[in-house]
């Protein structure tokens, strides 16, 4: 039976969003205690697919998930899967939002509720965890009556914790994005696609984003995030990591892969895959229908070169 690896342990937001896709929810999951394990065994073959988070609508990019997927492995993503998330303060039963002395969770929830925690426990103390379930089953299975914990209401429940506060991020559309990845594979294009790709440049000189940027803007292909990481190499040194809408099977977005792939010091691809939301592919079919017309044009003005003379 395929495997699946994911975030846990068991009642992470990572589990929630997994569960919501019916076809992955019948394979054989796999709780794994970090985002770099999750991604390493899928790599080595241990488990058959991965399933971790990458971005989220307050915090923005997961670093540890984009750096492994960037740096260190050689996966491909095949999905992405957008889940609303939200908070909740628990504790053992019993305890009074008065008596927290500590917070424990994931670091980028903890992130989320900055407001919240400064306003409602301004003098607590903010621990990490390996997960939001993580920090629940660690108070669950004995932790102090002076600790609380920012999980999931689910996570409360399996580890026999109080929810004290619900809802408590600091932005109510708060949204995580998950992708799932394997080694080898790329879905067929679906007429709602995004394609994730990492440009690295020649050498640092002025212009070098705008060209580019370039490339996206004289095909019409709409990005829908762009940011740089540094390379690890140097100081100073950065790569860009880009999405933009649309599938390498689209003629215009191979023929965009094709010249940043000639003119840049690398281009590593990361995957073409279904996107989430309901926006639709309209503006991809208009790009992808110019460039049709376009090409066909440019064929008919060279059919009439004629022979050297």
């Amino acid at each position: 039976m395929t495997r699946v690896a994911f975030l846990g342990p068991p009642g992470t937001f990572t589990e929630e969003a997994l569960l919501s896709q019916a076809d992955l929810a019948q394979f054989e999951l796999m709780p794994v205690g970090a985002l770099l394990d999750v991604l390493t065994a899928t790599q080595s073959g241990e488990v058959d697919l991965g399933f971790v988070p990458i971005e989220n609508s307050i915090e923005g990019t997961v670093t540890a998930t984009l750096d492994t997927l960037v740096f260190e492995t050689d996966l491909l993503i095949q999905r992405e899967i957008v889940l609303d998330v939200h908070l909740n303060l628990v504790a053992r039963p019993g305890t009074r939002t008065s008596d927290i002395t500590r917070v424990v969770s994931f670091p980028h929830a903890s992130a989320q509720c900055r407001g919240f925690l400064a306003q409602v426990l301004p003098g607590a103390e903010v621990q990490a965890a390996n997960s939001t379930a993580d920090a629940a089953r660690q108070l669950g299975e004995g932790g102090s009556a002076t600790t609380a914990a920012l999980a999931p209401a689910l996570a409360a429940k399996l580890y026999g914790l109080e929810v004290l506060a619900s809802d408590v991020e600091d932005h109510q559309d708060n949204q995580t994005r998950f992708v799932l990845v394997a080694r080898s594979g790329i879905p067929a294009p679906t007429g709602h696609d995004r394609t994730s790709i990492v440009c690295y440049q020649q050498a640092d000189r002025p212009g070098n984003l705008h060209a580019i940027l370039g490339q996206f803007a004289a095909r019409n292909l709409n990005l829908t995030k762009l940011e740089s990481r540094p390379t690890k190499r140097a100081l100073g040194d950065y790569c860009f990591i880009i999405d933009l809408e649309g599938h390498v099977d689209d003629e215009v977005v191979a023929d965009c892969l094709r010249d940043l792939h000639a003119q840049l010091a690398g281009v590593k691809f990361l995957g073409s895959y279904p996107a989430a939301g309901e926006h639709g592919p309209a503006r991809r079919r208009d790009a992808e229908a110019a460039w049709r017309s376009a090409d066909a044009w440019i064929a008919s003005l060279r059919g009439q070169i004629g022979p050297v003379r």
